[in-house]
């Protein structure tokens, strides 16, 4: 449903274990970062907390004498971020650019390859994890004041990189037109679905739709070394001609084009709320398949405002900034952390989706590997 940033750079590698029904983590630990005499911004650069570098309020204010935070990729309607970035600015006076909003992960790191030290290079980045994992030489290690309360799975060692927030491959199901919404991958092969069920996406390029194969594999006897189950089931739900083949959207859900759509479930539970007025979007996240995603934060070691740049990853793991992320219907790194100690949002928790089971990760060569199946086989499965 959204573009860019479902591009298949973005499938999931090794996060946490810690996605299950609930949530994460508590509050509490040390980072930050910090020149606080320099000219804003100088001492920054090179700061790996705020703890060790001047503390927070020297990091605010060399942060709001930048005055301004670049961002690339981030779309309003994704994962909350159009309330998160303005509630940043409305906290503390800087000012957001935003670019290329509709971008992948590819993109924002051409942007900083290609915009080295410029003013307009991105301050900081949120990838998809396998590009987190294979740019670290171009990310500033940074630990924020929460670090403690992220899992150790969940985080570079260093602070290269860190989860920020993830979600569970879904069904989503227009209940006005189908009477009885499927709940798990079985029942996506039953006739009277047919016609009607749709990936976001394609799954040689799209990651939510990639997803979608992998936890499918998971479902029908496969595992994170053999992708193969997954692509053989969609083959039988295009042979009994269930599989429709249009890209999924807002519009093409508001119109009953697209009645069942496999997506994230924080996008799929967003979709229920826009169209709750006309029809019932219900949301199930089978058990027979379950499979889940993290994106990662970094910050560009040339960044232009690197107070700021740090002052944002402070902001987007205090509780404040995690709570954003859950009401916009995604699961936040630290949430099992904020539910011990009381501290999550607990009506945005609830509008969750039920989940039994723990969630399987698979490694950067598992990826790979099921990447090149899936773009060898898919088209013939599906013809």
């Amino acid at each position: 449903m959204i573009r860019g940033r479902r591009l298949l750079s973005l499938v999931t590698i090794g996060a946490a274990v810690a996605m299950a029904a609930a949530g994460c983590v508590s509050s509490g630990g040390g980072g930050g970062g910090g020149g606080g005499a320099a000219p804003a911004g100088q001492g920054w650069a090179t700061a790996t907390s705020a703890q060790a570098s001047g503390g927070m309020d020297a990091l605010v204010a060399d942060a709001s004498r930048e005055g301004t935070l670049n961002v690339i990729a981030l779309p309003p309607d994704w994962a909350n971020y159009g309330t998160i970035l303005k509630a940043f600015t409305t906290k503390y006076g800087i000012k957001v650019n935003s670019a290329n909003p509709d971008g992948s992960s590819q993109d924002e790191i051409n942007a900083v390859k290609q915009l080295g030290t410029q003013d307009r290079a991105p301050d900081v980045l949120d990838l998809g994890q396998s590009f987190a994992n294979t740019n670290t030489a171009l990310f500033a290690p940074y630990k924020v004041a929460t670090w403690d309360t992220i899992p150790a799975a969940n985080k570079d060692p260093n602070g290269a990189w860190v989860n920020d927030y993830g979600g569970y491959i879904s069904i989503g199901c227009n209940a006005k037109i189908v009477p009885n919404c499927p709940t798990t991958f079985a029942d996506l092969l039953k006739p009277e679905y047919k016609g009607q069920v749709a990936l976001n996406g394609d799954p040689t390029q799209a990651a939510a739709a990639f997803a979608g194969v992998w936890a499918s594999a998971l479902a029908n006897g496969g595992s994170l070394d053999n992708i193969q189950p997954g692509i053989d089931f969609w083959g039988k739900v295009s042979k009994e001609g269930n599989l429709l083949k249009v890209d999924p959207n807002s519009a093409t859900i508001e119109s009953g084009q697209t009645p069942i759509v496999l997506d994230w479930d924080y996008l799929n539970v967003t979709q229920a709320e826009k169209v709750k007025a006309a029809f019932e979007w219900k949301v199930a996240v089978p058990s027979d398949g379950l499979f889940a995603q993290y994106y990662a934060q970094a910050i560009n070691k040339n960044a232009p405002h690197p107070a700021a740049a740090r002052l944002w990853q402070e902001f987007l793991y205090s509780d404040e900034g995690q709570n954003l992320w859950l009401q916009g219907k995604s699961r936040p790194v630290r949430l099992n952390a904020m539910q011990q100690a009381g501290t999550a949002d607990k009506a945005a928790l609830a509008a969750l989706p039920q989940v039994s089971g723990e969630p399987q990760f698979p490694t950067q060569a598992q990826t790979d590997a099921a990447q090149q199946a899936v773009a060898k086989g898919w088209a013939a499965a599906t013809a």
